[in-house]
C-alpha cells in the first residue's frame, strides 16, 4: 500500500478533534482513513455523486469566468497541475502570481453565503492552507458563486439579473504555518493508525 498523503480537499477530515483526549485522532479521521485504505487495497475509488456536485462540475467554467470578471482577478485559466509533497496532494482551481483561488458553486440562494463574515465551511479553509503550502503562495481567495442550476438537475431559478455582489462572495485567507504544522502531525498520526489496520 502506498504511503498516505492527504488530499487538500480532505484535509479538514484530519482536523476533527478526538472526543477522548487520550486518542491522537478522531473517529471521523479513522473512518476517512479506513475508506482510503480500502481504496488502496481494492484499487477502486469511492465515488460520491449528488445533484450539487454535478452542478458544480457542469457550471465550473462559467463560475470561473464570472469570478474573474466580478472578483477583480487577473486573466487566468483553470489549473490542471497536481501538486504534492511528502504529506499533501492537491489541485488548486486557479494559481495567480501571488494568490491561490478556489471556486465553490452554491447549490441555490439558500446555501450561498450572502451574509457570512467568515468561511462557512471550515474544511475549505484547510483546503486553501494546503494549496498555499504546496504552491508557495501566501494568500488565497475562496470565491462562492451563485449560478443557475441546469434544468436536468432540477433547476428553474434564474439569478442572472441579480447584481454581482448577490452572486459572487469572496473570502480572503492568509497562510498559517501553525495550521500546516498541525496537519503534518495529523498525517503522521494517520500513517501510524493505518499500520494498525493491516
Amino acid at each position: 500500500m502506498k504511503e498516505f498523503k492527504v488530499r487538500a480537499s480532505c484535509a479538514g477530515k484530519l482536523m476533527a478533534n478526538p472526543q477522548n483526549k487520550s486518542e491522537k485522532i478522531s473517529k471521523t479521521t479513522k473512518t476517512y482513513l479506513e475508506e482510503w485504505a480500502k481504496e488502496q487495497i481494492y484499487g477502486i475509488k469511492k465515488e460520491f455523486s449528488s445533484r450539487q456536485t454535478e452542478k458544480g462540475i457542469e457550471v465550473e467554467q462559467d463560475a470561473i469566468d464570472m469570478a474573474i470578471d466580478w472578483a477583480d482577478i487577473e486573466f487566468c485559466v483553470k489549473n490542471e497541475i497536481d501538486f504534492e509533497d511528502e504529506y499533501f496532494t492537491g489541485t488548486p482551481d486557479i494559481i495567480l502570481s501571488d494568490t491561490i483561488v478556489d471556486i465553490k458553486n452554491s447549490w441555490d440562494c439558500f446555501s450561498f453565503p450572502l451574509f457570512e463574515k467568515d468561511i462557512p465551511t471550515k474544511d475549505y479553509y484547510y483546503q486553501l492552507q494546503v494549496y498555499m503550502h504546496l504552491t508557495g503562495k501566501r494568500k488565497a481567495k475562496l470565491i462562492y458563486t451563485l449560478m443557475n442550476t441546469p434544468e436536468h438537475l432540477g433547476g428553474g431559478e434564474d439569478y442572472s439579473e441579480l447584481s454581482p455582489n448577490m452572486r459572487c462572495r469572496v473570502f480572503e485567507v492568509e497562510y498559517d504555518q501553525e495550521v500546516i504544522d498541525k496537519l503534518i502531525d495529523r498525517v503522521k498520526e494517520s500513517r501510524k493508525y493505518l499500520k494498525t489496520l493491516l
